[in-house]
């Protein structure tokens, strides 16, 4: 810790900083990635996207009147479908769960193919609360420090209620893209709304329901939930039928009593055949385990996601939510996990 500008200034590796939702975070070699070192060598197509930071939060607690954040990142590459901050940007929280509510954002002015540093200070409102950092969804994050007022408290941020994280595997929507801002992708959504902790393993164009990834899930010592939802990213039907049902009995293996949700991808084409023949591959790896006796997975149809009216204004371009699509997404996946973590006995 040290003091600039009346504030005490920690990086987010020092304690009572906390990080949640990264395999990575290590702020000597400046790498903060959300896939072991391993794991980017045992599946080289994730050698870029799974040093992506998404789904990764700093956490703290304190009653400081302001939170000041520099925040350093590789590039800051343009999307050509999501803003900067959106991209780039690292946006803030105050509270916990639904009460939760956001407090403002630090990005970059422009793009840049060059390593960029960027600061902001934000004012909070009086009283001590939780503050969660979504870090950023595209560009690679090399260091952070976050400061407050210096005779402010700085403690460790309370516990999720649920622990245990939630896993979920998927294409570049479950990633969070083309989210306006990182807090508004479905997954920050509904994490923040049941107040549990999450990794993000969204991969763009790449997750294909390897089984070396469902060997990665199934060996996690702790986990809530796993939901899995990758078919936009499947080439075709076949490959999704011959990788879907595979994929689960992996995990199922390795852990006979965990949560699991299967959810077809959302569209807006409500006549798609192609939709609706990914969505009965799905389907029927779902109805397969009920039949034979499991009581432990679940099936989402995406198709209903973006509901009945507005459904165009739901994306961007036909297939990545706005935030609107993403509001929607939440709004009928997190009812169904509220019930699974809360309205059961905790399952390990």
């Amino acid at each position: 810790m040290r003091y600039e500008n009346g504030m005490k200034i920690v990086s987010i590796t020092e304690d009572p900083v906390r990080i949640y939702g990264l395999a990575v975070k290590n702020s000597e070699n400046r790498q903060f990635c959300r896939l072991p070192q391993y794991m980017l060598e045992r599946m080289p197509q994730y050698a870029f996207l799974g040093r992506r930071c998404i789904g990764g939060r700093v956490r703290f607690a304190t009653d400081s009147a302001r939170i000041f954040i520099r925040m350093t990142l590789d590039a800051c590459r343009e999307d050509i479908n999501i803003p900067l901050l959106g991209s780039a940007g690292a946006d803030v929280y105050l509270g916990a769960g639904k009460s939760a509510r956001y407090l403002g954002a630090v990005l970059p002015k422009v793009h840049s193919q060059e390593e960029v540093t960027v600061e902001r200070e934000l004012v909070k409102p009086a009283g001590y609360e939780t503050v969660t950092i979504n870090l950023p969804r595209n560009d690679l994050l090399l260091a952070m420090e976050i400061g407050v007022d210096e005779n402010a408290v700085l403690e460790a941020a309370p516990s999720y209620r649920m622990e245990d994280p939630i896993v979920f595997y998927g294409s570049s929507i479950t990633e969070g893209g083309c989210a306006e801002r990182v807090g508004t992708n479905y997954v920050s959504i509904v994490s923040r709304w049941l107040d549990a902790d999450f990794f993000n393993y969204g991969f763009s164009g790449a997750a294909r329901g390897e089984p070396e990834f469902a060997e990665y899930v199934a060996a996690m010592e702790r986990i809530s939930v796993f939901v899995y939802d990758y078919d936009h990213n499947a080439p075709s039907v076949e490959h999704l039928e011959k990788t879907h049902e595979p994929f689960f009995r992996i995990i199922r293996n390795a852990k006979p009593q965990l949560p699991v949700v299967m959810i077809s991808r959302p569209d807006t084409r409500l006549d798609s055949e192609d939709t609706r023949r990914r969505r009965d591959v799905i389907r029927r790896t779902w109805e397969t385990a009920k039949n034979a006796g499991d009581d432990n997975v679940w099936f989402l149809d995406g198709a209903a996601f973006f509901g009945p009216e507005g459904r165009e204004e739901c994306t961007v371009d036909g297939v990545h939510p706005t935030g609107l699509g993403f509001m929607r997404m939440a709004e009928n996946i997190y009812p169904l996990l509220e019930q699974i973590l809360y309205g059961r006995e905790r399952i390990r």
